[in-house]
C-alpha cells in the first residue's frame, strides 16, 4: 500500500498543469482549513495541535490538505496517551502514521471538513462519488473515475 501511496505522490508532483491553488502561509484561507478540521483532530490526540502541511489545495469551494499533526512547537505525539487510544477508538497497528487527509467543501463563507481520516492505510478519496466533487484538487487520483 506504502508504494501504491508513494505513486500516486509522484503523479501528482509529475503533473504540469493543475487548477487548484495552495494557500500562502499566514493566509486566512489557510487557517480557516485548519480550523475546519481541528475539533476532529483534537478529538482523536488531544489539544492542543498543530499541523505539518504535506499538501493543501483549493480550487473554488473544494479544497484537500494532507496533514501531519504535532504538538506545538514540533513535538510528536504520543498515541499512546491520546483521548481515542484511552477511548478504545484508536488502534495504531492499524494505522499508517498519524497523518490527516481531508476533503472541504465550503458552506457559505465557512470550510467544512467534510470527508477525513487518520492513518490511511489507502487513497480512499480515489472513487467516482468523491471524484465527482473534488476532482479539481485530487485529479492525479481521479483519472479514469
Amino acid at each position: 500500500m506504502r508504494l501504491a501511496w508513494a505513486l500516486v505522490i509522484a503523479a501528482g508532483f509529475a503533473a504540469p498543469a493543475h487548477g487548484w491553488e495552495e494557500p500562502a502561509r499566514g493566509s486566512q484561507a489557510r487557517s480557516d482549513l485548519m480550523s475546519a478540521v481541528r475539533p476532529h483532530v483534537e478529538w482523536h490526540l488531544g489539544a492542543p495541535v498543530q499541523f505539518v502541511v504535506n499538501d493543501l489545495r483549493v480550487d473554488g469551494d473544494v479544497a484537500y490538505g494532507s496533514l501531519s499533526p504535532q504538538r506545538p512547537g514540533g513535538a510528536a505525539i504520543d498515541v499512546f496517551s491520546t483521548p481515542a487510544y484511552r477511548r478504545g477508538s484508536l488502534s495504531y497497528e492499524e494505522l499508517d502514521g498519524l497523518r490527516f487527509h481531508v476533503l472541504y467543501q465550503k458552506s457559505g463563507k465557512v470550510w467544512v471538513a467534510v470527508h477525513w481520516s487518520m492513518g490511511a492505510t489507502d487513497v480512499w478519496w480515489a472513487v467516482s462519488e468523491l471524484c465527482a466533487v473534488w476532482r479539481p484538487v485530487t485529479p492525479e487520483v481521479c483519472q479514469g473515475l
